[in-house]
């Protein structure tokens, strides 16, 4: 007997008992549903909402796999086992030893992510009697990918409990949440736990463990320092990395966030699948962009000095501020979430506008953790239906005068 008729023979037997939500979520993954409309107009398409989360873990996939290879590269050149200088294409990146250490210390994360995460969907489903929703296919893989390294296991999990049941299932479950639930498990972990998501050590596999060590007196060896970019410049600090370093991705950083390259390839995926909006990627871009010149303007015109705890960050290029931190990550897999981001086509526009805006104005303005892409995006979660009243309003009172001048 095949997979498929086992798995649809448990779906016959537990119909209408309580674990049916379970088996039917687990049929319907593998395979398509065999539920058909008998009335009423539907649109005919071969996708679903899972098939659509797929097509989002797809683009999200290299973005983990780079992201592998670069926690084992950070960690070997923080020790100085090896030389920065080979760079992207050089041997010492590709190596299977950098695999291994990132693969040690990134899938656990997707394995709790991923576990926790469906276990509540799946107890909520079995509680409150409906369906198993997919939305979490996505949060599941984008959280292992914008907390660090080393994080611990159990901080990812009360954080994913709280992410999926404050941020999503007291609302209604997928579809009702009016929060991003992965940046609701980050914004958590931020201010629940905050010397293990900021600073200059968690961003390396294994610079906490190392620092302890020595500060415990157990290792005669030197610290290990992984401060990202950002952190550089909000210090005033020479920045060691030149700029293919920063698109290619060899950085310390989030998992997925390093690599610019690899999230322009997943953005245009997106955009070519009409998963994702360009209009929100886009106008997130011009935002930061716009607000990155407003501050290089502010340095020129010399309102600011290198005195300033500010001149750092405002210094920047502004077009430097795309290819440091968080901004273009968020901008393609976190602002464009259809459920939290504006509906209308002009509001898209003008949400993502203000999360870029916003983004590097926190970025500049918070020396304390110089990164503000997932704070604007919430803030922005909040007003989208704001957004979209006002933006349809409009319409309808252009309708309105139009409605009147024929009249006359």
């Amino acid at each position: 007997m095949s997979l498929k008729s086992k798995l649809h023979d448990l779906k016959e037997k537990y119909k209408g008992k309580k674990m049916a939500p379970a088996f039917n979520a687990l049929h319907t993954f593998l395979y398509l549903p065999n539920e058909v409309t008998h009335n009423g107009t539907h649109i005919k398409a071969a996708d679903d909402l899972k098939r659509t989360m797929n097509t989002v873990i797809m683009a999200l996939v290299p973005c983990l796999i780079f992201g592998m290879y670069n926690a084992g590269y950070q960690h070997y050149l923080a020790q100085g086992m090896i030389e920065s200088a080979n760079g992207f294409l050089g041997a010492s990146f590709w190596t299977i030893d950098n695999l291994l250490i990132g693969a040690w210390t990134i899938l656990p994360l997707v394995a709790v992510s991923y576990g926790v995460g469906l276990a509540v969907e799946f107890l909520f489903a079995v509680i409150k009697g409906h369906e198993v929703e997919e939305g979490y296919l996505v949060t599941g893989m984008l959280v292992p990918l914008i907390v660090p390294v080393d994080i611990p296991l159990w901080m990812l999990a009360v954080a994913v409990i709280f992410g999926v049941v404050i941020g999503k299932e007291v609302f209604g479950g997928t579809g009702m949440n009016i929060l991003n639930p992965a940046l609701t498990i980050r914004a958590f972990l931020f201010f629940a736990y905050p010397t293990w998501m900021s600073g200059d050590k968690v961003w390396v596999h294994g610079a906490v463990e190392r620092d302890q060590m020595i500060a415990a007196g157990q290792s005669n060896l030197d610290a290990i320092s992984g401060e990202t970019i950002l952190g550089s410049y909000a210090q005033n600090s020479t920045v060691a990395y030149d700029y293919w370093d920063m698109f290619w991705g060899l950085i310390p950083g989030s998992v997925g966030e390093t690599s610019k390259f690899l999230i322009i390839i997943g953005a245009l995926f997106l955009i070519f699948t009409k998963i994702g909006s360009w209009r929100i990627m886009l106008s997130t871009v011009v935002g930061a962009l716009v607000m990155g010149l407003i501050f290089n303007g502010v340095v020129d015109a010399g309102i600011i000095t290198d005195s300033s705890k500010f001149y750092g960050l405002m210094s920047v290029p502004f077009w430097q501020h795309l290819i440091i931190g968080s901004i273009l990550f968020g901008a393609v897999f976190m602002a464009t979430d259809p459920v939290t981001a504006s509906q209308t086509n002009k509001g898209k526009w003008i949400y993502g506008f203000l999360i870029g805006f916003i983004s590097i104005m926190i970025r500049v303005f918070n020396p304390a953790y110089p990164e503000g892409v997932f704070l604007a995006i919430l803030l922005m979660n909040v007003f989208a239906p704001t957004i979209d009243h006002y933006v349809v309003q409009g319409n309808v009172k252009k309708r309105m005068k139009r409605l009147k001048v024929k009249a006359a």
